[in-house]
């Protein structure tokens, strides 16, 4: 019985440490609402709600007035569906193990930013800030698919990156 229960372990930990795509599933779940899609992906790319908390979405969604300097401001039904969507699929409920790690690391803070949370920024400790902004074609920390290249099929894994311009990280 001992021996049936260690191999079980072992098995689960083996496979919690598999890329996603391995695994048979993705990092994040894509985002699959249309009206969240269309909105949130006119103006940039329409992040994934398990990359933030609840609340940060609460937080972001509630003052989209202000999103970030720019007035994004939506109908006020849209407005509840969107944030209706993000809640409900967010980090803390998405049910993926980077989901979870994304929830845990935020230990009941509502980053305002996706780039704040710590489980990404430890991520991403490795690359200097120069990758991103000194990079005509990735411009920013938040720009996820310009080295993700499947971000918006919901994988992160390391496998899949590739920064513009940069022989180290390409995956020739």
């Amino acid at each position: 019985m001992k021996r049936i229960l260690a191999l079980c372990c072992v098995a689960l930990f083996a496979s919690q440490s598999m890329p996603a795509q391995a695994r048979g599933g993705v990092d994040l779940p894509p985002v699959n609402n249309d009206l969240y899609g269309k909105e949130c992906g006119s103006c940039h790319f329409a992040y994934q709600p398990a990359l933030l908390p609840s609340a940060s979405w609460q937080k972001i969604i509630g003052s989209l007035n202000n999103h970030f300097g720019d007035n994004a401001s939506l109908s006020a039904p849209d407005t509840a569906a969107i944030l209706k969507y993000a809640t409900e699929n967010a980090a803390e409920k998405a049910g993926t193990p980077r989901a979870s790690k994304i929830a845990s690391s935020v230990s009941g803070a509502a980053p305002a930013r996706i780039t704040e949370v710590p489980y990404i920024v430890r991520k991403h400790r490795e690359l200097s800030p120069g990758a991103f902004k000194n990079n005509k074609d990735v411009k920013s920390f938040s720009n996820c698919k310009a080295c993700h290249t499947r971000a918006a099929e919901g994988f992160y894994d390391e496998g899949e990156v590739k920064i513009p311009g940069n022989k180290n990280w390409e995956n020739d």
